[in-house]
């Protein structure tokens, strides 16, 4: 591969220095067949090879589009298991199905809900008995026929029922509304049904996988992924355009979080835009593919197209500016990330700089192509 791209750029200089010397035999001796030296400048060739443009900023910035998807928040997503060991009785819903808070999904027969049914009830009547103990032991006090470690001992049953009968109603809670053995899951929030990961029949037990996974539409977000060597331009608060092509919308967007981890094999760091104003789109899905263009939150530098910029001496990046007499001055010039066919000029260049964009190895043959 390397001999062959040596080759290439060989066979390259030497048809810029043909072309150059056929150029100067039809135009005489001004027109110059060798490139011009450092600080040296080369006289103006016909401009059917040479296109020269002043230097500016990529309007649309160096970030191109980046891929993305949309994805549930994931504050809007729940995953819907059972407290208790069961068996499942029927199914009260179906994939994609729109539901509401507290709307049932499965229904399932289960003698631990039914248990602890029966230990509120207990907890419950522990507690009244305690209650009327401690009535009778004050009561008695008054009168000056109770004694005080009588009432004492009272105090101390009452509290102990309370707590039990507090353990209790916070399992019979889980429990449902139910009675018996009758246990029925519900949607916990509005949403849509994503999959369901049992049938009638199964015996289900707490701390399993979900049974049915419910995701709100409206709570969606994007999930871009931007190369490393681009992340400089992203940072939370920046503006984005997302185009979504499944339902051919473009909507605005702006950047909630950039990940804190980089994918170490693609080398891109994940960066999550939310719609601005609320742009519900009721056709939107998760996994959509969607096309992110992130506009740059620093200024934008200069830039020019990427085959302005030659390479010289193996390292220096050297690009070729037209001066007001039409002869060209070459110019060492340091750059940054390339995209999208234009690259950043950190220095040695002004804006409004007139310079070569097509034909600059014509100018020089002993440089290279920045590829």
């Amino acid at each position: 591969m390397f001999d062959t791209t040596f080759q290439f750029r060989r066979w390259w200089r030497i048809a810029g220095a043909l072309g150059a010397g056929l150029l100067g035999a039809c135009s005489g001796p001004e027109a110059p067949g060798a490139a011009a030296g450092a600080g040296k400048a080369a006289a103006a060739q016909p401009t059917n090879y040479i296109k020269v443009e002043a230097v500016g900023t990529d309007a649309q910035g160096l970030h191109g589009t980046l891929p993305g998807r949309l994805a549930f928040r994931t504050d809007a997503m729940a995953a819907v298991g059972s407290p208790f060991t069961g068996r499942v009785l029927s199914i009260e819903v179906r994939p994609g199905q729109a539901v509401k808070a507290g709307a049932p999904l499965v229904v399932l027969q289960s003698a631990d809900a039914a248990d602890v049914r029966a230990a509120y009830q207990q907890a419950q009547a522990r507690l009244a008995l305690a209650q009327d103990a401690l009535r009778r032991q004050n009561d008695m006090m008054a009168r000056g026929i109770g004694i005080e470690v009588e009432r004492y001992s009272a105090e101390v049953a009452l509290r102990e029922a309370t707590s039990e009968n507090d353990r209790a109603r916070q399992s019979a809670a889980m429990a449902g509304k139910e009675t018996g053995e009758r246990l029925v899951l519900r949607s916990p929030s509005v949403g849509v049904v994503l999959a369901i990961r049992t049938q009638p029949g199964a015996v289900v037990a707490p701390g399993g996988d979900a049974l049915v996974d419910i995701g709100d539409p409206k709570r969606l977000w994007v999930v871009a992924d931007a190369p490393e060597r681009e992340l400089a331009g992203i940072a939370p608060g920046g503006a984005a355009q997302v185009r979504i092509p499944g339902v051919d919308a473009t909507l605005e967007a702006s950047i909630d979080s950039i990940g804190n981890a980089i994918d170490p094999e693609q080398r891109r760091m994940p960066v999550y835009l939310t719609f601005k104003d609320n742009q519900a789109n009721t056709m939107l899905s998760a996994g959509m593919y969607a096309q992110v263009r992130v506009q740059d939150s620093q200024q934008r530098p200069l830039s020019v197209p990427t085959a302005a910029v030659l390479i010289k001496n193996g390292a220096q990046r050297q690009v070729f500016l037209q001066r007001e007499d039409g002869n060209y001055e070459p110019r060492i010039v340091r750059t940054g990330i390339s995209r999208a066919g234009r690259v950043e000029i950190l220095e040695g260049l002004t804006a409004g700089d007139k310079v070569v964009v097509q034909g600059a190895l014509l100018l020089d043959n002993e440089a290279q192509q920045l590829l």
